[in-house]
């Protein structure tokens, strides 16, 4: 078991409850409007570069961090100001890549499926994407406000700065999954899979980017 549960209180962590009312709120609207999976897509991947977003700024904001087991040609660093820079650029480089990698791939997925008439749904509801996303915005500035508390009080514990780097990059495994994958079934068997996926990804970054 993650001693995350291990704790006595971790019931009592308000931005892991946040995180889930987030994506009740969200699922509840997707399944309740029959939204299409490109409308949920949209939304995860706006969902996915926030969390980036924030990620390179706790890079930056880091004070006390570890390096172990981080290398820059295969050699082994020490924490310093320009080391620190160094890979909170770099994650923001190669990240941000994923991402208008993946933003292209949706595009060019919606023009096809029009082109071609495939039958698939591709209508998307804009103001709910711009809604959720404004939805998990909030949560992810609450989170990561309440945890950089919380992260003052344990100052004695040292992050792990190739750990803050991987951490984000769980949340492209269930898109890949359903890129992979969904075309196998109906489009609603996929959306309910996939939003299982969002949601045990979301779970499991908060578990290793705050408690690990």
């Amino acid at each position: 078991m993650h001693k995350y549960f291990q704790s006595e209180f971790w019931y009592l962590d308000i931005s892991l409850w946040t995180l889930l009312m987030a994506n009740i709120i969200s699922t509840y609207f997707i399944i309740s409007d029959s939204l299409s999976l490109m409308t949920v897509l949209f939304i995860y991947w706006g969902q996915s570069v926030i969390i980036g977003l924030f990620n390179f700024i706790r890079m930056l904001n880091l004070k006390e961090y570890s390096t172990n087991n981080v290398k820059i040609n295969n050699l082994p660093i020490k924490p310093s100001a320009g080391i620190k820079i160094f890979l909170a650029l770099f994650f923001a480089f190669h990240y941000g890549l994923f991402h208008i990698g993946y933003l292209f791939f949706l595009i060019f997925g919606l023009v096809f499926n029009n082109l071609m008439s495939l039958g698939v749904d591709s209508k998307i509801d804009f103001l709910f994407v711009f809604l959720a996303i404004l939805i998990f915005f909030g949560h992810h500035l609450f989170s990561y406000i309440y945890n950089r508390f919380k992260e003052h009080e344990r100052a004695a514990k040292k992050v792990n700065i190739g750990r803050l780097m991987f951490f984000p990059y769980l949340r492209i495994v269930p898109m890949h999954a359903i890129i992979m994958f969904g075309i196998l079934f109906s489009e609603s068997i996929s959306l309910i899979v996939f939003l299982i996926l969002k949601t045990l990804a979301d779970i499991a970054m908060h578990f290793i980017e705050h408690k690990s």
